[in-house]
């Protein structure tokens, strides 16, 4: 790659480029999402007594729900197919990722409402 084409790249946006920024965006939330929702669910569990269980339980569903929408919305906006640069494979694995912290999420919240348990 001669020097010219290297500084034209990085005038268009660098190595990842716009087009991959709205998949890496979707992907961290995603991730985030999960990391929330499994904390919830071991607080929820009693193994852990840092936090509230139904504040994790809710805050990964609504990050959950927006690394859903943010993928969602870089797929339809997204022009080419898979290994074109654009982050289409991106935001298609985003979309689980998403929907896995929404239902860890669900769950925190289910654990914790009612367990019955008396404290001590």
């Amino acid at each position: 790659m001669s020097a010219s084409a290297v500084l034209m790249v990085a005038a268009e946006g660098g190595i990842i480029g716009d087009g991959r920024t709205g998949a890496n965006l979707a992907l961290a939330v995603g991730l985030l999402g999960l990391v929330i929702g499994r904390l919830a669910q071991v607080r929820a569990g009693g193994r852990i007594g840092i936090g509230n269980a139904r504040t994790g339980g809710m805050s990964a569903i609504v990050v959950g729900i927006v690394g859903v929408v943010l993928a969602v919305l870089h797929l339809a906006t997204s022009s080419g197919g898979p290994g074109t640069g654009n982050g289409l494979v991106g935001a298609i694995v985003a979309v689980p990722l998403g929907l896995g912290a929404v239902f860890l999420g669900y769950r925190a919240l289910t654990r914790s409402r009612g367990s019955g348990r008396p404290i001590e």
